[in-house]
């Protein structure tokens, strides 16, 4: 919900940020893997139960995130390039609840509702990118994505500030997963019926 509204103030940034990668030769997909093992280190740090650490480790691994998009659009974006960031992406997403599990054994249950309401917007998320595609749906692109996709309540900004809070406030993490993955079993809800308006029609 939030994506669309801030892209036109970070992508400015994220530009001149990406510049020195750039005359260093250095790739997206290079930016990519590095901010990806960045994560890693936040769910290890948060299985530790170091939450400073790890929030830490969030906001670099979102700020590595966003570069090598920028850096892609700088140099020559790459249909890898676009499949290893949502993979990287969703991984991370799912790893740091699970992270929490082993720090909180308590909240596993909650850990457990979150992951699954992940793979719901997720998989919608991915479905309908692939039924838009293989359909030639006159649906436009975003700018600086690689393939369309349908928005939703819950996107990428959404979740990242849900994991932070979780950092901030690892006692709370039980209400927040359980309130924020049932927001995201609304955006899942709105993605199979716009699906099914786009596609469930014949059009």
């Amino acid at each position: 919900m939030l994506d669309a509204h801030l892209r036109p103030y970070l992508d400015p940034v994220l530009g001149k940020l990406a510049l020195p990668f750039v005359r260093l030769g250095i790739s997206a997909d290079v930016i990519t893997i590095f901010g990806g093992f960045v994560g890693l280190c936040a769910c290890a740090a948060t299985a530790l139960a170091a939450y400073d650490v790890a929030l830490l480790l969030l906001c670099l691994n979102r700020i590595f995130d966003g570069l090598d998009g920028a850096v892609a659009r700088l140099t020559k974006p790459t249909d890898f390039g676009g499949f290893l960031d949502i993979v990287v992406d969703f991984l991370f997403y799912s790893l740091l609840p699970l992270s929490f599990a082993i720090s909180r054994p308590q909240d596993s249950f909650a850990a457990a509702f979150l992951i699954t309401s992940f793979v719901g917007t997720g998989t919608s998320f991915l479905a309908f990118a692939i039924m838009a595609e293989k359909r030639n749906a006159p649906l436009e692109t975003p700018p600086g994505k690689s393939f369309f996709y349908l928005d939703g309540l819950i996107e990428g900004t959404e979740t990242i500030i849900l994991l932070a809070l979780i950092l901030i406030f690892p006692t709370w993490f039980g209400v927040l997963a359980f309130v924020f993955g049932s927001l995201c079993w609304v955006t899942t809800g709105y993605r199979i019926i716009s699906a099914w308006h786009v596609f469930g029609k014949g059009y």
